[in-house]
């Protein structure tokens, strides 16, 4: 399908809402991007943008409609910004004021989507469907507070006023299941749609062997073929501890680029395997028999912009650089209110238990697994690194990238010291990390530095999104008091 060649062309610049929001990067990226379509036989463009959990939402437009969208947007109901995880709407729409003012976010009017050329790529398992980030905006323009990406964009141009830059690598563990009944009678027609019946594709509990990997080997060659199609920097493809859970470990990245891939890697690994016949879920810890906690392990350092020097490499005295030091300290500091951003569901919390490889206290070790932060520090190290256990490959990335960088430059402000490392993680004395949602959204809403960063609007909206959330869990009945009480009493 062609767009025609006068839309193609330098000479022909794309105006409107694109020109006063975009970079000179990101206008040459659209014109390449229109010259793909073409060449590629590209016949439609899905065009998302990652919601306050993290999820894509989004339209599909045909080829012909790309270069209107980059001109005008692509407008989208705003009730999509005031959903919690049953995408139901929890505040009052239809009010005058639905809590942010008069007039605001009222009535379901339209915010935009401003498509980011730089993002697009050709979606290897569908046919001649291409797919891009936006980013959302008001229909004048302006930017919207509640745009996650948009968080971590301001929190690294903080990090850049400080002449650094963020390098993160990422291990994402997640499970794979086989469909065997998909639920989806009319009877299992509901806001909370009933989870698929699924089986095992292995049994576990073979941590990293040969012969577990090959069992999966068919389903996970396909997604790394896919991911590496997609430009992601697989490093290594893992069969994990769990029955059916794999993990997938990502070169390091600067700045925006391992948030962004995360986005589009949940959505390859669920998409391809339902294609399979297959289940993907990132949810932390299934509830079937014996299923192993899932976390999303991130690798983060800070390099000197004009250098690239890695400023966590300690000095040859030195065990810990002292940027690194004060980043530990302000990570440790913030890490109980950070939880609602680094672990935001209900299910993520019953992943901190101990001796199962994942941290349930706010601490830090040398190279151990068992605490929160595991540090990979050394003089002559190029890639000295913090590693943080503590997140759930279901948080949204750009809030759990910007809650790092935060929480770091908080360190480095206030010249905090971090404690002494533990070698005992399960046995130190140590502030236990919260026990559910309700209590990490306390310590949130009562964190002086996310609502100096994120400012209070944003921190009251997120938190009343996410109590929405914890309330109706409360309020359900769960299997475990159904068989402990019922026939009891």
């Amino acid at each position: 399908m062609s767009l025609g060649r006068r839309d193609l062309t330098q000479t022909n610049p794309i105006s409107g809402l694109a020109s006063k929001c975009w970079t000179e990067e990101q206008h040459s990226a659209a014109h390449k991007m229109l010259a793909l379509i073409r060449d590629r036989g590209i016949e439609t463009v899905r065009m998302v943008f990652a919601d306050q959990h993290g999820v894509t939402r989004g339209k599909t437009l045909v080829a012909s409609a790309v270069r209107s969208a980059f001109e005008n947007g692509v407008g989208m109901p705003s009730t999509l910004l005031l959903k919690d995880t049953s995408h139901q709407t929890v505040f009052p729409v239809w009010e005058d004021d639905s809590g942010f003012g008069v007039g605001v976010l009222t009535g379901a009017a339209d915010f935009l989507m401003v498509p980011d050329p730089t993002t697009f790529k050709i979606l290897p398992w569908a046919d001649a469907t291409g797919w891009v980030l936006c980013d959302i905006r008001q229909p004048d323009g302006t930017g919207i507070d509640f745009s996650t990406r948009h968080i971590l964009q301001n929190a690294l141009a903080q990090l850049a006023a400080q002449g650094m830059d963020f390098v993160t690598g990422l291990e994402v563990e997640f499970t794979i299941l086989k469909v065997e009944d998909a639920k989806l009678n009319h009877e299992n027609s509901d806001w909370q749609e009933d989870p698929p019946k699924t089986s095992l594709l292995t049994h576990g509990y073979q941590h990293l062997t040969e012969n577990r990997f090959d069992q999966l080997t068919n389903v996970l060659d396909e997604l790394r073929r896919n991911a590496q199609a997609l430009d992601m920097p697989v490093r290594s493809v893992e069969a994990e501890f769990g029955p059916s859970q794999v993990e997938f470990v990502f070169d390091p990245q600067v700045g925006i680029a391992s948030a962004d891939m995360m986005i589009l890697f949940r959505n390859m690994v669920k998409q391809v395997c339902a294609r399979r016949g297959l289940h993907a879920t990132f949810m932390s810890r299934p509830g079937f028999k014996n299923a192993m906690g899932s976390g999303w392990h991130l690798h983060q350092s800070v390099v000197e912009r004009t250098t690239g020097a890695n400023l966590f490499e300690p000095e040859v005295s030195a065990d810990l650089s002292e940027t690194g030091g004060h980043w530990i300290a302000g990570l440790l500091a913030n890490a109980m209110a950070s939880c609602v951003l680094t672990t935001p569901t209900v299910n993520g919390y019953k992943r901190y238990q101990p001796h199962a490889l994942a941290p349930d206290r706010v601490q830090w070790g040398r190279d151990n697994r068992g605490a929160m932060l595991r540090v990979l520090c050394a003089p002559g190290n190029g890639a000295s690194r913090i590693e943080n256990r503590v997140g759930e490959p279901a948080a949204n990335p750009y809030l759990y990238l910007a809650s790092q960088i935060f929480c770091g430059l908080d360190g480095i402000k206030r010249g905090l010291t971090p404690p002494a490392p533990v070698e005992k993680p399960y046995q130190e004395k140590a502030e236990m990390l919260p026990s559910d949602l309700g209590e990490a959204l306390n310590a949130f809403e009562n964190n002086a530095l996310y609502r100096a960063a994120f400012g209070d609007g944003f921190v009251d909206y997120l938190a009343h999104i996410k109590r929405a959330e914890w309330k109706r869990y409360l309020g359900a009945v769960s299997e475990w008091e159904q068989r402990e009480y019922f026939s009891v009493f």
